[in-house]
């Protein structure tokens, strides 16, 4: 290929008019498009080369470094201009005048531009703004297992026949309208039947507003916008209902944040069923498994093998994520509720958010569309059908409360804390699992192993050098304990090595991101949140999540003096604008009243239940109106698992000691300790 042809010289000139752009001054409209476009292109033609296997290594090396300079230039352009960077955003619109530039620089460059909408059949060709598409090797052990996958239509709903009076009305307006137009008396919740019998797996406990749900899943009802505020178990209910409704395999599409609380949830409500995440490209999923979990941000590359798994059945958590429809990722949420309506009459569909409308009224129509209820000109089905039973028009003003218990009645179920605080405890600790599966979160991983391994050379060396002559049959227990507590207590440890205190530090830090995420979730769904971090740089980290994200905080430090703690404290429990305060649980654990929230994020362990429940009281005291959730962001596959565990188990003690037992308060260097003790246990029984 001649160095004048093909698609990167376009992109070239392309790029330096937008890098020229930016130089001059704050870009047009029509510059931030270019960037996109060419944006777009790159990443196509990048994985379009990496996939060539006609050409020599050579001939892929020189075009991908053309296409690096070409990344580089982009990358300067941005930096002068960040306001760039928010068209290459996983939601961000790719407007029609981006699509129409990019047919013309690929005409110009002599490539036939195809439709829009078509995934390509080779599963390593890239559609804008995507990753290559992949198809996990244990999906493909599973399509030869299952070649001749039936779809399923024994349960389509017949159809009325007879005259449509609104078939030449626009209606999508009016309904949204009907919910603008409704009443605080207005019912915000279908009709729900009463539970009967629902009995949870082993010894959890279902509440009864879960059951209700899930009678209704029982019944026959496929489709639910579940809208409950969060800490009323709305995963509990997807997958129950999913239990009822017999809709496995099941696929569940999460923000990342939440993913490996997805699968714990799963093995706990649902655990005669399998479940898998998938990680990146999906190497390590069991294609077998019947509820298959994936983030938003790597739906595009699965989307190809996902639409033709055989689903029965779709949850959508944080379903607010897709309101935007003509974002990648709602297109990707709807495409897939397409393909597994095809295949299903009726399979059960359910958004969870805490959240349904965000901006404004609009945001309804991605969800309604995802659930099936209408396309993107008007209602579908059951809804339509229900709309002509009404028996009158939008010129009719008693259309609109009419149709708005009709959208009501296909599944949106919303109910509140204050309004179910018989159903649950007054206070409450949630643990949310996250994996750190980055380069900190190796790291992390490496060093914990590392601090086992010391321990083990410990114990084998005072195992070596013992003069009782005592001899145990397995693991001298006694012997581990001493070694946690010269552990413990060593303070000739080099500053290179890793300790119990310095992993946790390092934990904390890996978590913040992560943390001040589901924080910022939080905030949209339920207003105040309080954030309560150990370290200041974690708390740095919250800090900027909420700045870029565009959330309003407050901040309560040790290092301010009491004027700036007041004022920051009068904007938190004051200021409606104000969604979040960050707290040190060292300065803000105790003496303050912050009530006017009822959800807490605790990003960070303590060492003591005292503390923890310290921070729960600035939230969890009186005036409190609703019961309280303590969200704790729990590290897995880390000692960050175990300290909460015994972090719990020292909470019994201290309940017992303050009724009356003899048991000893539990105090910070219990908790560490036996965290020692029990890294060398299981690397010992490992070992074993």
């Amino acid at each position: 290929m001649l160095d004048n042809d093909g698609i990167i010289p376009v992109l070239a000139r392309a790029v330096r008019e937008v890098e020229a752009a930016a130089q001059r001054g704050p870009v047009t409209p029509s510059v931030r498009t270019k960037f996109q476009v060419v944006a777009l292109l790159m990443r196509e033609e990048r994985a379009r080369a990496k996939a060539d296997t006609t050409s020599s290594e050579a001939s892929r090396a020189d075009e991908l470094k053309r296409l690096d300079g070409i990344a580089t230039i982009l990358a300067k352009a941005a930096a002068r201009d960040t306001s760039l960077l928010g068209v290459l955003a996983e939601d961000a619109e790719v407007s029609d005048s981006a699509k129409s530039l990019r047919r013309d620089m690929l005409r110009t460059a002599g490539v036939e531009a195809g439709p829009e909408e078509v995934v390509p059949a080779d599963p390593s060709v890239v559609t804008a703004p995507g990753e290559r598409r992949v198809v996990p090797q244990s999906v493909v052990s599973r399509q030869l297992a299952n070649p001749f996958m039936v779809p399923d239509f024994s349960h389509a709903t017949p159809r009325t026949s007879g005259p449509r009076q609104l078939a030449t009305w626009e209606l999508l307006g009016p309904l949204l309208t009907s919910f603008e137009r409704a009443t605080n008396a207005a019912t915000a919740c279908m009709k729900l039947p009463e539970p009967g019998s629902l009995q949870a797996p082993g010894r959890l406990e279902l509440m009864p507003h879960q059951a209700q749900l899930v009678a209704a899943a029982a019944s026959g009802h496929r489709t639910f916008l579940l809208a409950d505020e969060p800490g009323l178990g709305k995963t509990a209910q997807a997958l129950l209902a999913a239990e009822a409704a017999n809709a496995f395999p099941l696929l569940v599409v999460v923000p990342n944040v939440v993913k490996t609380n997805w699968a714990r949830e799963s093995g706990l409500w649902t655990p005669r069923r399998t479940a898998t995440v998938i990680h990146g490209d999906g190497h390590s999923i069991d294609g077998f498994a019947d509820i298959v979990i994936v983030n938003y941000e790597v739906l595009d590359r699965h989307i190809g093998w996902l639409g033709a798994h055989g689903f029965r059945g779709m949850v959508v958590d944080e379903a607010h994520f897709i309101k935007n429809r003509s974002s990648q990722r709602s297109q990707h949420v709807l495409q897939l509720a397409d393909k597994i309506r095809s295949r299903v009459t009726r399979p059960l569909m359910m958004a969870l958010t805490g959240t349904p409308l965000i901006n404004d009224i609009e945001d309804f129509k991605a969800i309604w569309q995802f659930l099936g209820w209408i396309d993107e000109k008007k209602p579908l089905g059951q809804l339509m059908e229900e709309l002509e039973h009404i028996g009158l028009t939008p010129a009719d003003p008693g259309f609109y409360p009419a149709a708005r218990r009709a959208v009501v009645n296909r599944g949106i179920v919303r109910r509140r804390k204050v309004d179910v605080a018989a159903d649950i405890p007054a206070r409450r600790i949630a643990d949310l699992p996250v994996e750190l599966d980055d380069e900190a979160g190796r790291s992390i991983r490496e060093a914990e192993r590392e601090l086992a391994r010391r321990l083990v050379s410990r114990y084998e060396n005072a195992l070596a050098t013992r003069t009782s002559g005592a001899v145990v049959d397995g693991i001298d227990h006694e012997l581990v304990r001493r070694v946690a507590v010269w552990e413990r207590d060593d303070t000739t440890t080099t500053k290179t090595d890793e300790n119990v205190f310095s992993m946790m530090r390092r934990i904390g830090q890996a978590k913040a991101g992560l943390a001040a995420d589901y924080t910022a979730q939080l905030a949209r769904n339920v207003g105040k949140v309080v954030f309560f971090a150990k370290h200041v740089d974690v708390m740095d980290v919250a800090e900027e999540t909420f700045a870029r994200r565009g959330i309003r905080y407050s901040s309560i430090r040790g290092d301010q003096t009491p004027k700036s703690r007041e004022k920051n404290i009068d904007a938190f429990v004051n200021d409606p604008d104000v969604s979040v305060v960050v707290c040190s649980l060292t300065a803000a654990g105790v003496g303050l009243n912050l009530q006017v929230a009822s959800n807490m994020v605790l990003a960070e362990l303590s060492w003591t239940d005292a503390e923890q429940t310290q921070a729960i009281d600035r939230i969890h005291r009186i005036g409190q109106v609703e019961p309280v959730t303590a969200w704790r962001i729990i590290a897995s596959q880390t000692i960050d698992t175990r300290i909460a565990e015994l972090i719990d188990s020292k909470a019994g003690l201290a309940a017992r000691a303050l009724d009356g037992s003899d048991e000893e308060v539990s105090s910070s260097v219990d908790v560490q300790l036996e965290a020692l003790v029990a890294l060398l246990t299981d690397a010992l029984s490992e070992a074993a």
